[in-house]
């Protein structure tokens, strides 16, 4: 009996052991995978900024454009505003004279 226990306690150190080095392996792997995914998240996060960042350049340049745009239509609405609304009191002053 003390043969069979003794191989057993011998089969269960040995179990353990096999075990322990096979969970360190699978560990330093998955630290391996790990670092590694977490290099090409890097990578791809720097790349997806920079195309954000020209991206919202680009915004920008048109946004200035539009603007510029917009600030001489209104320029030239004011002018035309300005003149028929001098006409008007001119015509209106020549009216009652």
């Amino acid at each position: 009996m003390d043969w069979f226990e003794m191989v057993d306690a011998t089969y269960r150190s040995d179990l353990r052991e096999l075990n322990e080095h096979n969970f360190a392996r699978f560990d330093a792997k998955l630290e391996q995978r790990i670092a590694e995914l977490r290099a090409e998240f890097n990578s791809r996060f720097a790349e997806l900024r920079a195309e954000m960042q020209l991206g919202f350049k680009n915004v920008d340049v048109k946004l200035e454009q539009l603007e510029t745009r917009l600030t001489k239509r209104l320029f030239g609405f004011w002018i035309a505003q300005a003149a028929t609304t001098v006409g008007l009191v001119f015509g209106v002053v020549k009216l009652l004279h």
